[in-house]
């Protein structure tokens, strides 16, 4: 099973990642209609199954979320931000860094202040760049040791430049600290 931290706590997940083939929820069956989804559930979806079924969506009683591939312009959601939960961004191997563009232009381009997931390739030694992105909900890849994992938030206590938890960087921070003495 996989494990979830969120907000650098492990946490239980209700978000279920409609993985696969999209079209295998596009596809119109033989009896002339289109499969439907689990009215209740928290989905995760591909952008494209969004594209294709946005409507159906946001129909239903449970939360939806869209997953980014590394390939795709977070532009493509930036009107549709307001009425998703949740955000997700693939890593599909570690040395793929396009995702933590992603998250940055979700956070500082289109304001996104839901959660923003990482999937895929995402272990221990990413995760606190990817807080620094604009990550706040990590799915470690199977094998990761979860308390080491969260042991790394804490390794590193200062960053020199600019992250989406702390917008200032450090020489500005330590200017506005001693302006205040």
């Amino acid at each position: 099973m996989a494990i979830l931290i969120k907000r650098r706590y492990i946490a239980a997940d209700s978000w279920q990642l409609l993985d696969g083939d999209p079209g295998r929820w596009t596809a119109v069956r033989e009896d002339g209609l289109v499969p439907d989804f689990p009215a209740w559930a928290d989905l995760i979806v591909p952008l494209r199954l969004w594209r294709a079924r946005r409507e159906d969506l946001l129909a239903r009683d449970g939360l939806t979320g869209v997953w980014l591939e590394p390939d795709e312009d977070p532009a493509a959601l930036a009107d549709a931000l307001p009425q998703l939960a949740l955000v997700a961004v693939r890593f599909p191997k570690f040395s793929d860094g396009r995702g933590f563009s992603i998250a940055r232009l979700l956070r500082e381009r289109y304001g996104f202040a839901g959660e923003l997931r990482a999937i895929g390739d995402v272990g221990r030694d990413q995760l606190l760049a990817m807080e620094r992105c604009g990550f706040d909900a990590f799915v470690l890849r199977p094998g990761e040791d979860a308390e080491r994992a969260l042991r790394a938030f804490r390794e590193l206590t200062e960053a020199y430049q600019g992250t989406v938890p702390r917008p200032l960087p450090l020489f500005r921070r330590r200017l506005a600290a001693e302006l205040a003495r």
